[in-house]
């Protein structure tokens, strides 16, 4: 006789939620990858209120996270490649090091169902993210604030704001990404290496791979362009850049190839910058995009984590 679930399959997801968030905020390993990242944030803040325009009144708490000076990028050019590092390691070893350590069957021995599992420790790690993001975040407003001598605007802290919420999707991306590798994997290394890899193929070779795929498939610059524009924004490193690109900076209107129609209404619209309303309409294709692969990655996690044969 088939056995029946008693009960709601997500009893224990918030106690598994807590133990988690407590573990990885007291490892070394959290520690030390907070440390680089609060490190990373005071240098690249302080060269920020160095080099700020001057004579400039306007969206100054934005620049803080955009301006740079050789041989240091922008604060938010450090996060493209400290988030999807912060992300894996939380990661990479959530269900097989429960395995190597013999404990999975004694937590699911528990009244506690694979589901509230998983996504416990998916919430957890997206969780941990975020504060130590949210935390930076409010690090650069607060000295901004102290330095500058000004508060925000409210739009900026709107800007800002929906900035934090796409690098966290962003992160949700990678952490998904290294969740499925901890559940197909057994080894923890074996699971950080295919995670890091993966990101490393979208950082490094996936811009070139598109250009010559674009080239091999469309005839036409424009169609080109259009084709690798398309095949680039598979990458969530795209998606990413594009999003916060439209919300740091409000002077974008558009992104690719422009049509001719669309180049006439560029070439006389009245250069302001646009509405936060109107760059959320721009980049929510984008935001879409990250939301969803965060979701596919953590749906394929469950589906291998539910097949999987589970002995004392």
């Amino acid at each position: 006789m088939k056995p029946v679930r008693e009960g709601s399959p997500w009893r224990g997801l918030w106690a598994v939620v807590a133990k988690e968030m407590a573990d990885h905020l007291t490892s070394v390993r959290m520690g030390i990858l907070e440390a680089i990242v609060l490190l990373t944030a005071a240098v690249t803040l302080y060269m920020a209120l160095q080099n700020l325009p001057s004579g400039t009144s306007e969206f100054l708490f934005l620049r803080l996270f955009t301006t740079s000076q050789d041989p240091l990028p922008a604060f938010v050019g450090f996060l493209g490649f400290l988030v999807p590092l912060i992300a894996i390691a939380l990661g990479f070893d959530s269900i097989n090091g429960e395995f190597n350590r013999r404990t999975l069957s004694r937590v699911l021995a528990q009244p506690i169902y694979r589901d509230a599992l998983l996504l416990g420790k998916f919430l957890a790690g997206l969780f941990t993210l975020a504060l130590v993001l949210t935390a930076i975040w409010l690090m650069i407003i607060g000295l901004g604030i102290f330095r500058l001598g000004v508060p925000p605007t409210g739009e900026e802290v709107a800007r800002g704001l929906l900035f934090l919420l796409a690098t966290i999707a962003y992160g949700g991306i990678w952490l998904g990404l290294a969740m499925v590798f901890s559940v197909r994997f057994r080894q923890p290394a074996t699971a950080a290496l295919a995670a890091i890899s993966v990101w490393l193929f979208f950082t490094v070779f996936w811009g070139m791979l598109v250009g010559l795929i674009a080239q091999g498939l469309a005839k036409g610059v424009f169609n080109q362009i259009q084709l690798e524009l398309f095949l680039a924004r598979l990458s969530p490193n795209t998606l990413y850049a594009e999003a916060i690109l439209a919300f740091l900076n409000p002077a974008v209107r558009a992104f690719g190839p422009l049509v001719p129609l669309q180049l006439i209404q560029l070439q006389w619209a009245v250069p302001t910058p646009l509405p936060l309303s109107q760059s959320l309409l721009l980049v929510w294709p984008q935001l879409t995009g990250l939301i969803a692969g965060t979701i596919v990655l953590f749906a394929i996690g469950y589906v291998l984590f539910q097949r999987q044969e589970i002995r004392a």
